[in-house]
């Protein structure tokens, strides 16, 4: 196993945390625990034995949460789960108070919730390497999930041509620039006006591309956003906390939705060089009380259930790139 030692005892809270060649040495490995997974249990010698892991949460997860318990479990750690009404987190107790406890007892913290301020207080008082498993600005693990999926499929990220379509200001969108951008992959951000990434974020991903022979483009209409691509995502319209501007959402969305139109519009449906990622949970069938209302939203069963379509790929990487992560920072 080829463990990246510059990476021992550090936090990831965004990808900026990383060099470009550390992330991707984080995919490769992410493949190479993958690969080991799949030998007998006698072969596979634990690299965590004896860790004990802390999962902060304050949002509700499926991926996130299981992908973190099987990757510790995997690898001989114990990862214990710490939700919002388990501990005294910034109510009764201030997060520098918390993060000191946590660090005396856990060899790592990953958070999951909502202000990025919150994970930054964690990893500056715990004292052991805490990781971003999502805030309202970030989602550094899913990227990795992605990328590792990305190459997986195409066997280069370099020269890709990545479409995401959607809110192009949330975190997933945030991470999914950058992430590409240190990868070399061309990205596209289809989304209305309203919903455009930030300035700063642009412009700090476009340094990395420009490192990497790569480009970054937001533009307004799917039509023109799609040509060439080899990856179209889109994620929920409404991240959790945002649910009272639902109505706003979906009048600024609902041209963005990824149907089979827009698959074929990319030139790459029928050749094998187009895939599908959303990172759950998806809208896109009659089957949630959301859905059985109003349709499907952000993409429909023709991309989702599509030979091309990853989305499931994706979620078990989550348990690959998380389980990479807790390595190379613990080991």
């Amino acid at each position: 196993m080829n463990i990246p030692p510059a990476l021992a005892g550090r936090n990831l809270l965004t990808l900026d945390d990383l060099s470009d060649e550390e992330m991707l040495a984080l995919i490769r490995m992410a493949g190479e625990l993958k690969a080991r997974r799949r030998l007998p249990p006698a072969q596979q010698h634990p690299l965590l034995r004896g860790k004990n892991i802390a999962l902060v949460f304050e949002k509700a997860s499926t991926r996130t949460r299981c992908a973190a318990i099987v990757a510790a479990a995997d690898e001989g750690a114990h990862a214990e789960y710490l939700g919002k009404s388990d501990i005294h987190f910034g109510r009764k107790e201030s997060i520098a108070d918390s993060a000191r406890v946590l660090g005396r007892m856990f060899h790592g913290i990953l958070f999951r919730g909502f202000s990025h301020d919150t994970v930054t207080q964690l990893a500056r008082h715990a004292g052991v390497p805490v990781w971003n498993g999502l805030t309202d600005d970030a989602h550094p693990t899913q990227i990795l999930a992605d990328l590792q999926t990305m190459g997986e499929t195409f066997g280069a990220l370099q020269g890709l041509k990545a479409v995401f379509i959607g809110d192009g200001r949330n975190n997933v969108s945030n991470s999914f620039i950058q992430g590409c951008a240190k990868a070399g992959v061309h990205v596209t951000v289809c989304c209305p006006p309203e919903l455009a990434p930030s300035r700063a974020v642009i412009d700090a991903a476009t340094v990395d591309a420009q490192r990497n022979g790569s480009r970054i483009e937001v533009v307004s209409r799917p039509e023109d956003a799609v040509p060439g691509a080899n990856v179209l995502y889109t994620d929920v319209w409404v991240s959790m906390g945002e649910e009272s501007q639902f109505a706003e959402r979906l009048r600024l969305l609902r041209p963005y939705q990824v149907d089979g139109r827009l698959a074929r519009l990319t030139g790459n449906r029928d050749n094998g060089r187009l895939i599908f990622l959303h990172c759950l949970p998806a809208f896109h069938n009659h089957d949630t009380e959301v859905t059985r209302e109003l349709g499907a939203l952000e993409c429909t069963d023709e991309v989702f259930e599509a030979p091309f379509s990853r989305v499931f790929d994706q979620a078990e990487n989550r348990m690959h790139t998380i389980k990479a992560m807790m390595v190379a920072t613990l080991s």
